[in-house]
């Protein structure tokens, strides 16, 4: 308990210091912004557009935050740093019922000190609200097929796992369940374990699915009869066999993006993959390992097919790993745990080096300057990473395999969030935070806003009210074919109507001020930085 007072602590500690970074953030920021202040809880909006990219639920559950307790950074964020620390607590629990106390202890602390799940869960994605509800249905999956359960024991954690599936299919469509559904098929064909198939409770299962998930696409379909084409052909198909939204990255994309986000546990990670794939158990029993190992692979390869790859969407993988890492390190002795944590150690001294060289990716966009300011918290990232790994190191040789774990994780854990409370250093160009105190006395009520061939994500939160787009469609394309009459399609008919506003105001980058200004349209800077130009109409200034 002492441990998870300490966790809980540093989990939560950064959550409103930092500023909402692009695009993201502004945008899953937003959307709920926006149902609150318009009411309408059933059609999502970003910008007052529609936007039916992905289901409401997170949006639902920030929409409550702010109702409750205001609009703020920590209240944006809350949803992804509660469902990761509630998916540590999962892992723990189911850790322990299938393999024990020492493995579900270990299981924990692995999932709560790798990088990529701590990153995840501090930043304002789809993804760990997703991955949470995806554990729940393996969870419930496991639990309710392990050896010893009884029937009602089988049917009550199926249940969890169909209402489980649904919340995820809420959070971020179809792979919610398809997802699962694979990975049973895929688990019965390859241990010819038939009889699995009838203990999933179908019947019961669909009809508890159907009940919680279906209400709101049914509505939003009714309300918004364009939704169902959309949603499920481009926003799944499309996404998945083609390069639609410009992500397409080759087949080895998330070799790397694994391979560094499990850290500290990379070694053990291959110790415990190869182990769950030796490991044959009696027929005609349930393999917990052997499930775990083709939940992680299944969902691994099928996100490395996906013509659309970003690096959270393996984060569901997380969970089934730290389980098989935690059901190994119960078995390691001190000594293989010391040879399982020295690389990492080493890396861990290069990145303590190597940190001051981050000033190497400046640009215009974003100055050295930033970097610089940025490079105390790496180091500092890198010197917990390797305290945490150098006491675990010294624990370890003398067989104290708890002692080394905890300090391993907490290490991870403390790294991660040094450097990713040291990036808000890189808000004046990744935030319109800064931008938007500056203007603030120029928002008034029915004065026009427009976004000038850009949209920053960040500024209607910050400033409030949506902006209206000026020759930009891009993710809101689909809204405004629906609604036209929210948007000016290209500049001509900007330019129009900027000479026609008695005051107006616009923002667009630094290259789109210098045509503008190249073409003669009056106008007057009230704001910059590095990646963005506020305007204001002359008259204004006069007036």
């Amino acid at each position: 308990m002492l441990l998870l007072a300490v966790v809980a602590a540093i989990w939560f500690s950064n959550l409103e210091y930092r500023k909402l970074v692009r695009p993201d953030e502004g945008r899953y920021a937003e959307i709920p912004r926006e149902m609150v202040a318009s009411g309408d809880w059933l059609t999502p909006r970003l910008n007052g557009i529609k936007y039916f990219e992905k289901p409401p639920l997170q949006y639902w559950a920030t929409a409550a935050a702010y109702a409750a307790f205001g609009e703020h950074h920590w209240t944006a964020r809350l949803w992804p740093a509660l469902t990761g620390l509630f998916g540590v607590l999962l892992t723990f629990y189911a850790g322990v019922r299938l393999f024990g106390n020492s493995a579900g202890y270990y299981a924990a602390l692995a999932l709560g000190g790798s990088v990529l799940y701590v990153l995840v869960a501090h930043i304002i994605t789809l993804d760990m609200g997703l991955t949470f509800f995806m554990t729940v249905t393996l969870a419930g999956i496991l639990l309710s097929q392990r050896d010893g359960a009884s029937p009602r024991a089988t049917r009550v954690w199926m249940r969890v796992a169909w209402a489980a599936a649904a919340f995820a299919v809420l959070s971020k469509g179809l792979i919610g369940i398809v997802l699962p559904a694979a990975v049973l098929v895929l688990y019965t064909l390859l241990n010819r374990d038939f009889q699995l198939l009838k203990r999933l409770h179908l019947a019961s299962g669909i009809a508890l699915f159907a009940i919680l998930c279906a209400p709101w696409f049914i509505a939003v379909s009714l309300a918004n009869p364009e939704f169902p084409r959309f949603f499920f052909i481009y926003e799944h198909f499309d996404r998945f066999l083609t390069a639609v939204h410009r992500r397409a990255a080759p087949w080895w994309y998330f070799l790397p993006i694994l391979a560094i986000g499990i850290l500290p546990w990379f070694v053990t990670m291959c110790d415990a993959l190869l182990r769950a794939w030796r490991q044959r158990g009696a027929p005609g029993t349930f393999q917990p390992q052997r499930f775990l190992l083709l939940w992680a692979a299944f969902i691994f390869v099928f996100f490395s097919a996906s013509g659309s790859k970003l690096s959270s969407y393996i984060l569901p993988v997380f969970p089934a790993l730290a389980l098989l890492i935690g059901a190994r390190l119960a078995e390691l002795s001190g000594r293989t745990l010391f040879w399982h944590l020295f690389p990492v150690a080493l890396l861990a001294g290069a990145g303590l080096l190597l940190a001051p060289q981050v000033v190497r990716f400046a640009s215009d966009q974003v100055p050295a300057a930033l970097y610089q300011n940025y490079v105390p918290w790496l180091v500092a990232a890198a010197a917990a990473a390797l305290a945490g790994i150098a006491y675990a190191l010294y624990t370890s040789r003398r067989g104290q395999v708890a002692a080394a774990v905890v300090s391993t994780a907490l290490g991870g854990l403390v790294s991660a969030q040094l450097g990713l409370t040291g990036h808000d250093a890189l808000s004046p160009a990744s935030s319109a935070y800064h931008i938007a105190r500056e203007i603030q006395p120029y928002l008034k009520p029915g004065v026009p806003f427009y976004s000038v061939a850009t949209y920053e994500q960040t500024l209607p939160f910050y400033i409030k009210r949506p902006v209206t787009l000026v020759a930009y469609a891009d993710e809101m394309a689909y809204g405004l074919k629906q609604e036209p009459k929210l948007w000016l399609p290209d500049m001509a008919t900007f330019e129009r109507e900027w000479r026609r506003a008695r005051e107006a105001l616009a923002i667009m980058e630094p290259r789109t001020y210098l045509e503008l200004e190249r073409a003669g349209l009056p106008m007057q800077v009230i704001a910059r930085d590095t990646r963005r130009v506020v305007v204001r109409t002359p008259v204004a200034a006069s007036g």
